[in-house]
């Protein structure tokens, strides 16, 4: 078992964002108040800040609730890295395969994984950290509404997550990823108790709803370059025409594609050094 859980106590960096749209909420209540007829205008603005902030939420890959890793560090470049992020597993159909494909050309990934999965297969959970890839927090059950939770549901949610997967697994995660990106502006300081980085993608293939593995391999490789964290599904995977999870015929062609182009695919905790 790994050690306690990476939390801290130190006070939540409050991002620029929050504060500026706290201090617009304040000059807006003031004008209301104290200015004739500023009340409709008071209204508009408090409105309009609130679709800035629920818009900000919406986009996974947008830093203006909270620091959010979508590339590896600048020292990845030199080092020729990227990272395979798998998402919504284990699943016992598909995962293994995954990890015969990563063993067969020496890369290794990080899955994302829900964590009343890891409870339903704790011995393929074992045997990825095994293999010597990551298990990383992706939430206990995969909520649906998860971005309209509060921060007594994130805590619940994800504290929650990170006790079974550190129980099951032996290491606890120090990366967390939302349920198809989306938050609010309570996640982020309770990631920061907990000892958690927002991790989204630089480059997806939508390989939820994309049964065609080709347009799915477009989507990743375009422009691809050292320091790409890449998104893709084992569980909750589209099916091919041939009704195979199209995952399983593009992770080939992905890390061939990788071979070619002299990238490695690490796992974030160690892609994520300095």
């Amino acid at each position: 078992m790994s050690s306690a859980p990476a939390s801290t106590n130190e006070s939540w960096p409050w991002p620029p964002a929050i504060r500026a749209s706290a201090a617009w909420h304040a000059a807006a209540i003031g004008a209301g108040v104290l200015v004739p007829g500023a009340l409709p205008w008071a209204v508009g603005a408090i409105v309009l800040n609130h679709a800035l902030i629920t818009g900000a939420g919406l986009t996974p890959r947008s830093s203006l609730l909270g620091p959010n890793v979508t590339r590896l560090p600048e020292a990845a470049a030199a080092r020729r890295e990227v990272a395979i992020t798998i998402d919504d597993g284990p699943e016992p159909e598909v995962t293994p395969r995954v990890l015969d494909l990563l063993d067969a050309h020496g890369q290794r990934a990080t899955f994302f994984c829900i964590a009343e999965r890891v409870l339903a297969q704790p011995a393929l959970a074992r045997e990825i950290v095994a293999r010597g890839h990551s298990i990383q927090n992706h939430t206990a059950r995969h909520r649906h509404n998860f971005s309209f939770l509060g921060p007594r549901g994130f805590a619940a949610e994800i504290a929650r997550a990170q006790d079974i997967l550190a129980e099951v697994t032996g290491q606890r995660p120090t990366c967390f990823r939302a349920p198809a990106g989306l938050r609010n502006p309570f996640l982020e300081p309770v990631l920061h108790r907990l000892g958690l980085s927002l991790v989204s993608w630089t480059r997806r293939g939508f390989d939820t709803r994309e049964g065609d593995a080709a347009k799915v391999m477009a989507r990743l490789s375009r422009n691809l370059q050292a320091r790409d964290i890449l998104l893709l599904h084992d569980g909750n995977a589209a099916r091919t025409a041939a009704g195979q999870p199209v995952l399983l015929e593009v992770l080939p062609l992905l890390l061939e594609r990788l071979r070619a182009d002299g990238l490695r695919s690490v796992t974030l905790p160690e892609g994520l050094k300095p």
